[in-house]
């Protein structure tokens, strides 16, 4: 079977990928003269765990392969896959599905005998209907299928999520789309992963559905950490006394600086404008943006406070700058406003992250002293922020902090470190949620 995927970008570079690993015939088309030869060359634009060993194997196998014909690419294919980015659109929070459009355009135009047309991007209700319409203006005689695909893919897990799925889900409305799907997915059958199969809206539609509640969940374990720091109470003791509940699940309910990534900034705010166009606005989504927002900003005054109210002259040590741990995606990250602030209030940063640094060099302010590890971060630091939770940095002795650095400050935005062990070591350690 032969498939082409639209967009080398992450999703299209991880899909693709795993397709060829099922033993699909997978031509990735990639526009970037940049990325395509760095694709060419066996380099991953992206961090991503396993993506450069299984890309090269598929690759060495003949079943993956990268161009930026995208002509030869769809000749031949069953389904053609876009998968290019749909960034939010300046001005109005809406998705941005300039790049989408002219893929499917281009896709029609290209195609001469029947394929399914596949949106992988995350794209709003009624993305599928309009690229129909495209299609059908570009190539009036050309016989195909629109479906609608979404990935759930976390990342620093994303093979393993396409491998091991918790679901598929799949709008596809015609019984000859469907068969290709199945085939498509057929390894996953064997292993019983679930697949839903439903219509093209409400697979539209479920992927900002479970972005938005994942995101909710963030929010408010974070609301509550800010009410157990008021009371007394430990936001880790509440999150797993809700959490082993079933009907809610432990999952998500980590307390922290915020959400960041390319998914859940963009997704709730495009579900939010798509709800308002509709008449059917979501409260409880336009608060989880507003209190998420909030909250970013808000990290770097607890850092002030926690350096006795000004941070003017001092050196900050920052470990961590991603979203999240391993990925290189600097996308909304909460390091982003905290470190801007901090510079801003006259702070002298040194930072720190494992895959980050290069990614975060044009975002962060000028003057940021990038180092080679974490106890260079914190050499002769008056205080250090924890920012993203890397294993590295929770197995770091104290000892070995303590000695490095010239202060005691240490604010732990992620509740990493054990406090008690913190304190006693002789650090003023200020968590997230957490008593004393």
């Amino acid at each position: 079977m032969r498939i082409a995927m639209i967009g080398g970008g992450y999703v299209g570079l991880v899909s693709g990928a795993c397709f060829a690993e099922f033993g699909t015939d997978v031509a990735v088309v990639e526009s970037d003269p940049h990325k395509l030869a760095a694709l060419r060359a066996g380099r991953m634009p992206i961090y991503e765990p396993g993506l450069d060993k299984l890309v090269a194997e598929n690759v060495k196998a003949g079943r993956l392969s990268f161009g930026d014909d995208l002509a030869a690419a769809v000749d031949g294919a069953e389904a053609v896959f876009i998968a290019v980015g749909t960034p939010t659109r300046r001005g109005d929070g809406h998705a941005d599905l300039s790049y989408v459009y002219a893929a499917a355009e281009q896709v029609a135009r290209a195609l001469s005998g029947y394929a399914v047309i596949i949106t992988k991007s995350t794209v709003p209700v009624g993305t599928g209907r309009t690229i129909a319409e495209i299609v059908r203006g570009a190539n009036p005689g050309l016989e195909f299928d629109v479906a609608s695909n979404p990935e759930f893919l976390r990342e620093g897990n994303a093979i393993g999520d396409f491998m091991r799925p918790d679901r598929v889900v799949i709008g596809a409305e015609s019984e000859r789309a469907q068969e290709v799907l199945r085939r498509i997915y057929r390894p996953l059958y064997l292993i019983e992963a679930p697949i839903v199969f439903t219509g093209i809206e409400t697979a539209e539609l479920t992927k900002y559905a479970a972005n938005a509640f994942l995101a909710m969940k963030v929010t408010f374990i974070n609301e509550m950490a800010d009410l157990c720091e008021k009371v007394g109470a430990d936001v880790h003791d509440v999150a797993r006394g809700i959490g082993l509940d079933g009907r809610i699940g432990r999952k998500f309910l980590h307390p922290g600086p915020g959400y960041g990534g390319s998914c859940f900034p963009k997704d709730t705010l495009a579900l939010v404008r798509t709800a308002q166009d509709y008449g059917a606005p979501s409260r409880l989504v336009e608060a989880t943006v507003a209190v998420n927002d909030a909250r970013k900003s808000s990290m770097a005054m607890r850092v002030i406070a926690a350096c006795g109210g000004s941070v003017r002259g001092k050196t900050i040590a920052i470990l961590g700058l991603t979203f999240k741990p391993e990925t290189d995606d600097m996308r909304d990250a909460p390091a982003l406003s905290i470190v801007a602030r901090l510079a801003g209030d006259g702070a002298l940063i040194r930072a720190y992250d494992p895959e980050g640094m290069e990614q975060a060099r044009p975002l962060l302010p000028p003057g940021v002293t990038y180092c080679r590890d974490a106890l260079d971060a914190a050499a002769g630091a008056d205080g250090l922020v924890l920012i993203t939770e890397w294993n590295q940095f929770r197995a770091i002795a104290p000892v070995r902090l303590k000695d490095a650095m010239r202060g005691r400050v240490l604010v732990d935005l992620r509740n990493v470190w054990d406090p008690v062990a913190m304190r006693q070591a002789g650090f003023d350690y200020h968590g997230v949620g957490r008593p004393g």
